[in-house]
């Protein structure tokens, strides 16, 4: 009976899937060549040019050696593609065909059986084109003709009275960091970046489903379904919703149904640090005549947000409200992992996210010059309990309004909106990165002697799209609640007072101003949406700059050519000489220029975090890098933390105790990020020397005991605290603990700058407990221990307290570990 059973479960599956089916066509054998040229060369789809290029060895690695110069001839040529596929009989039954090009980029025309079925002119849009008529039994052919971007670019570009900035990169609709930025490589790609299907269906395809959450309580969650259907037979169908069935009848064409859904007892979606990221799967078939036509899976996640502006006596209030509650949001700028982006696997984008995760963030910004990314960016966002704040992809130049570009824009909102909504991750769309600021503040207008009719111009040019076209198609096709949208980030640009009592603001002073790093206790704003200070990648992603034999030179043609910031050199060096020793050596060169770039975001993080609540949110210039590259990212290229990335793990923990000094007084916060109280706490302070020694010991009790956000303490005059004790020889030990003396935040506070600190060479032992264990202990302070080996360190870049011992897990074993710590800088 049970194999009857089996047997008719089997069969009956095997019709259903008769119903509709999708074959990948990016697995055939795909061609390249020149257009230019007459021999086909071996293809990889998803891919680029350049990839097929280095893959056939007629291009050297980009990213090795000085090769980046070597390969730009390539954005200036046209690139042809093609594949033969098998076409059965049994699939030509099929009521309808469609090829479905998720990414190509940029400008193509596309040919099945040497019919031209569709010309392109954007790498973010997914083009479907029913092809039934032009399929045949056997063998088909498949062309792809790009074209080049920058030499289509510079066509449109003549359309124009006047000179845009950076073009014509704004003309195209690619992703704008191809063309080179202060941290990237100018490698312009052209190619099939994305899978391409052939798509086979029957009577009816379900387009798209939009999950509106209606209302949420603890008691339930109701939602509104709306499944976009395309009839090509009208009738009677049924729809179900996790085997809930309901009859629906569709006319021949589109059909939007509204179905409501309702989930008693929800558990509601956190993001990280506050609990879990709960989420609920929902299936959607669609079937007619007892068979399923059509089926779509989506993963939600059921929460509330609300973006907060309200006027204060200070300005304007700038936050998020999750659930009801105020969330600080810390966290970072993401821009692309790869300069090829086919090539950023799935492990590497949930490695980074996981990374994010576990550096304490809650936020990741994904930075308008990029791309809209790989779904799995956004379930591992989902997963994790990160929101993102999307841009759409422009950045920082001027752009178009004429219909052509407009007509494009809308639909590339439309399929980016309509495939990113559901997840549970997506909190605010964004309009563009500094575009506002660019036409305001950066002088384009003077430099290419615009008319009062140009300038005029351009500011009508950006209102039509992204005052109108933008918002506007988001509020048609989005859900109500997931339909925030912010105009620019910033809304205003570092240079105004006004950045810093409204809005959201990209703080520049230092770095681009070469303001010093205590700047930010006073340039504090509503949400500091990028800020951020250059370091070197680790050892290891520095060696992988070279083809041959690394030579470790400051000096070096590889080394100058993988920091792509003009200045970016001079910069790091005048910053490290106000606060570092400057090492002739390049490994501790190397190893100060991560120091200082994570001292000088933990001064701001602090100062931001002190703030609160009218600072409420941190999110730092940059994650992640798209190539090997010295840049403002605390995770390198090749996925190592850099002691940025370990100090952000620090700084952003949910409960910190933080020192400001200021006019001889100190001032001590202790802050909670989490949803619970703390009663009774108190800061337990000690003064020790470098040896280890006491010298002085103070409890401070704040006013009320609770700490449910932020408690300021009373503030003590330093020469009460330390009135024989010379500054550059002590420190400050903090400890914060509730009222069952359990320490809930720890911190150190040092009174001088690292180069001015009087340190004693430490003695550092290393103890192995296990393979994977180790225990490093110290006689003296060690300030900033530097593990050095081919292995994540679950710490790493720590200060080690005199006669004191710290245990630090290993990702993978490791026979020798060396040492560094920042006494070695001072003694060569």
């Amino acid at each position: 009976m049970n194999k009857i059973l089996l047997f008719s479960f089997i069969f009956i599956q095997t019709l259903i899937k008769a119903q509709f089916s999708e074959r990948n066509l990016s697995s055939e054998k795909w061609q390249f060549k020149n257009s230019k040229d007459k021999n086909w060369l071996i293809a990889t789809v998803p891919g680029t040019v350049h990839l097929d290029l280095m893959n056939n060895k007629i291009i050297p690695d980009p990213y090795k050696d000085e090769n980046e110069k070597k390969v730009q001839w390539v954005e200036n040529e046209d690139w042809d593609y093609q594949t033969s596929f098998k076409i059965s009989s049994k699939e030509l039954e099929n009521q309808n065909a469609e090829l479905i090009f998720n990414g190509l980029d940029t400008f193509s025309e596309i040919y099945l059986n040497g019919k031209l079925l569709q010309s392109t002119d954007n790498m973010f849009r997914k083009w479907e084109i029913p092809v039934k008529q032009y399929l045949k039994n056997g063998d088909n052919l498949l062309q792809i003709k790009f074209k080049s971007a920058v030499n289509v670019g510079k066509e449109l570009a003549k359309k124009v009275p006047f000179t845009m900035p950076e073009s014509p990169r704004s003309f195209v609709r690619k992703a704008q960091y191809q063309f080179g930025w202060d941290w990237g490589p100018r490698l312009v790609n052209a190619g099939v970046w994305k899978d391409v299907k052939l798509s086979f269906w029957n009577n009816a395809k379900l387009e798209n489903v939009k999950i509106e959450q209606k209302a949420l309580t603890k008691e339930k969650a109701e939602l509104n379904i709306y499944n976009e259907i395309f009839a090509d037979q009208e009738g009677k169908y049924i729809i179900s919703i996790n085997n809930k069935i309901k009859n629906i009848e569709l006319k021949k064409g589109k059909n939007s149904i509204k179905l409501p859904f309702t989930i008693e007892k929800p558990k509601f979606w956190q993001p990280n640090g506050w609990g879990d990221p709960n989420l609920y799967n929902i299936k959607i078939s669609l079937q007619k005549d007892s068979k399923i036509i059509a089926e779509k899976s989506e993963r939600i996640g059921l929460k509330t947000i609300e973006l907060i502006q309200q006027k204060d006596e200070k300005g304007k209030s700038f936050y998020f409200k999750v659930n009801g509650n105020s969330m600080y949001a810390k966290g970072t700028n993401w821009i692309p992992s790869d300069s090829f982006s086919p090539r950023i696997t799935k492990e590497k984008y949930q490695k980074l996210i996981k990374d994010s995760k576990d550096a304490n963030m809650n936020m990741i910004r994904v930075w308008g010059g990029g791309i809209y990314e790989d779904d799995e960016f956004y379930k591992a966002c989902d997963e994790n309990g990160i929101l993102v704040w999307q841009d759409f992809m422009f950045a920082g130049s001027f752009y178009p309004s004429d219909e052509n570009f407009l007509e494009n824009v809308k639909g590339e909102v439309k399929d980016q909106v309509n495939r990113l909504q559901n997840h549970a991750s997506i909190a605010l769309w964004c309009g563009n990165n500094e575009i506002d600021e660019a036409i305001v503040n950066w002088g384009y207008q003077k430099q290419f002697k615009y008319s009062k009719e140009d300038s005029l111009q351009v500011w009508e040019d950006y209102k039509k799209v992204f005052h109108e076209v933008i918002p506007n198609t988001i509020n048609e096709i989005a859900a109500k609640d997931k339909s925030i949208y912010w105009e620019s980030s910033p809304s205003i640009g570092w240079g105004h007072k006004e950045s810093l009592t409204e809005g959201d603001s990209h703080y520049w002073g230092v770095w681009w101003g070469e303001q010093p790093f205590e700047i930010y206790n006073e340039k504090v704003p509503r949400f500091a949406s990028e800020y951020g200070f250059q370091g070197m990648p680790t050892l290891e992603t520095t060696k992988s700059m070279f083809s041959g034999t690394p030579d470790l030179n400051l000096e070096n043609g590889t080394i100058k050519a993988h920091e792509k910031h003009s200045r970016g050199w001079e910069i790091i060096d005048n910053y490290m000489k106000r606060d570092y020793n400057i090492p002739m050596d390049f490994v501790k060169y190397n190893y100060v220029s991560q120091l200082l770039q994570a001292r000088g975001m933990q001064i701001a993080i602090d100062a931001h975090r002190r703030a609160k609540p009218y600072n409420m949110g941190t999110l730092y210039w940059q994650l992640n890098d798209c190539w090997p590259v010295i840049s403002w990212s605390s995770i390198d290229y090749l996925g190592n933390w850099k002691a940025l990335h370990y100090q952000i793990k620090r700084s952003f923990e949910n409960q910190v105790i933080l020192t400001e000094e200021k006019d001889g007084v100190l001032n001590f916060y202790a802050i909670n990020d989490e949803l619970k109280k703390f009663e009774d706490v108190k800061v337990e302070i000690q003064v020790v020397d470098f040896n280890g020694k006491v010298l002085n010991e103070i409890t401070t009790v704040p006013d009320g005991k609770t700490l449910e956000e932020i408690v300021k303490f009373d503030p003590i005059e330093i020469e009460n605290l330390i009135p024989d004790s010379n500054k550059n020889e002590v420190f400050l030990k903090l400890t914060l603990k509730d009222k069952n003396q359990k320490i809930i935040a720890q911190n150190n506070y040092f009174f001088a700058k690292p180069k001015d600190l009087k340190l004693s060479k430490p003695t550092i032992k290393i103890k192995k407990i296990s393979e994977t264990e180790i225990e490093i202990s110290t006689d003296v302070l060690a300030k900033d221990v530097y593990l050095i080996g081919d292995t994540h360190f679950s710490d790493n870049f720590f200060d080690l307290l005199p006669k004191t011992s710290k245990k630090i897990k290993l990702s993978k074993p490791l026979e020798k570990i060396g040492t560094m710590s920042l006494w070695d800088t001072m003694n060569p």
